[in-house]
């Protein structure tokens, strides 16, 4: 079993436009003469590889913390993709893709709203792409609403470079922030080793 580690930085990813940037304050320092380390942390919970609940742009949504584990882990398929994804560009993908889908398109694979209503009709449970978000900066409030009202799950600013297209086990626990928007997340995927 090869083990893929497709998570950005938390603390080193670059900010999204208007986000508050991250800090990291160090409390004790065994550099300093303290006995140990200890540091504070200040990000947005949209900074790195995270996933955005529902609650993002639904009100009665759910947060972080209610959605199902079962949201975040399971079969997936990669898939290269470039710009953004019309509703027929959707419809092609998922005839052959499993219930999560994970969008890579060096930072630059969206979906626009009419792929959207396309994933809410269909039996996709969480939707990912190694861009920092899943819409165009132009177009992301409708693209957003329309996925957080089907209760489809966000997986946000991947790190795909290493990574063909295929058929994986995804493992992208969120961080159990109660009652948030979303989480930056640990996201894993799983390859079975070729002729073993």
């Amino acid at each position: 079993m090869i083990i893929h580690d497709i998570s950005r930085d938390t603390l080193t990813s670059k900010v999204y436009d208007g986000d508050p940037q991250t800090q990291v304050t160090k409390i004790k320092s065994i550099e300093n003469g303290d006995d140990y380390n200890l540091s504070a942390v200040s990000f947005c919970t949209h900074t790195g590889t995270h996933i955005d609940a529902p609650l993002h742009f639904a009100s009665d949504g759910n947060s972080i913390s209610k959605m199902r584990l079962n949201t975040f882990t399971g079969k997936c398929t990669v898939v290269t993709v470039s710009g953004v994804l019309t509703g027929e560009d959707m419809d092609k993908i998922l005839s052959h893709s499993r219930k999560k889908l994970l969008l890579h398109g060096n930072s630059k694979a969206f979906v626009s709203p009419f792929a959207a209503r396309v994933l809410a009709d269909s039996e996709i449970a969480m939707i990912g792409t190694d861009a920092q978000s899943i819409a165009a900066e132009y177009d992301e409030t409708e693209t957003h609403k329309i996925l957080a009202n089907a209760g489809i799950a966000i997986l946000e600013n991947l790190d795909l470079s290493d990574i063909s297209d295929g058929d994986y086990e995804l493992y992208a626990f969120p961080i159990k922030l109660g009652g948030l928007e979303a989480a930056p997340c640990r996201a894993i995927l799983f390859e079975q080793e070729r002729g073993l």
